[in-house]
């Protein structure tokens, strides 16, 4: 027996759909014509804009500062998804109390050891691709901060503005790299939120991923923080 045997119709459906709109919403907010407006884009803008003025300071305390909140976040969403993966085995070993427990509950998600190992083991697949998503963004904004320190102080990128142009474009792009995997990571957390209402049955799972759908949409393109970064497009 397979592990797609545990499910029927109706669960491969809710599953398929999950899938589908998670894949789709990351081409929608990554890919699509509509992305180069959104929130995201407008910060890739804003990240390069904070090169080219670092570029000017004699100082740039506040710039390693910028930096180390960025990989203390990065880093604590990486710790976040270890728990949550531990968590997930631990609840492995109480599969059969749980179904037990469930059958008393108007839930339809949970009544069944298989299906309790086996949702279990697709969050942690989640959580798992998330902490690697972060893990490779702390990474980056690590190389990003080298990056940083490789770019000449304002009098030497007025002798080579050249070199001062190279240096600044490596580390804007390194920090443009480095939020993208971060967002994906955020990303794979929510619809790993949304994942929960499979527990509940497979027309939560639907309800869950449509709705997470909708809100992460709302906050890529019509939100008060993209309004904030005014009409300009990202080049």
């Amino acid at each position: 027996m397979t592990l797609l045997d545990t499910f029927d119709t109706l669960n491969r459906i809710a599953f398929a759909i999950f899938i589908a709109g998670w894949a789709s919403y990351s081409w929608l907010a990554d890919y699509s014509p509509l992305s180069r407006n959104g929130l995201t884009a407008r910060m890739n803008h804003e990240r390069a804009q904070w090169m080219r003025t670092l570029l000017g300071r004699d100082l740039r305390m506040i710039d390693t500062a910028i930096m180390a909140g960025l990989q203390q976040g990065t880093a604590f969403f990486a710790s976040s998804c270890i728990f949550a993966i531990g968590g997930c085995f631990a609840l492995m070993g109480s599969a059969e109390q749980i179904a037990v427990i469930a059958r008393d509950l108007p839930v339809s998600g949970l009544d069944d050891r298989g299906l309790v190992e086996a949702k279990l083991l697709g969050l942690m697949v989640i959580f798992a691709l998330a902490f690697f998503k972060f893990g490779w963004a702390y990474r980056l904004f690590n190389y990003c901060t080298i990056l940083i320190g490789a770019i000449p102080m304002r009098s030497e990128a007025e002798a080579d503005p050249d070199a001062a142009e190279r240096a600044l474009a490596r580390a804007a792009r390194m920090n443009i790299i480095a939020g993208r995997h971060f967002n994906s990571g955020l990303r794979t957390v929510f619809f790993g939120v949304a994942y929960l209402g499979w527990f509940l049955g497979p027309v939560v799972l639907i309800l869950t991923t449509a709705g997470l759908a909708f809100i992460l949409y709302r906050r890529q393109f019509r939100s008060d923080a993209r309004q904030a970064l005014g009409e300009r497009e990202a080049a």
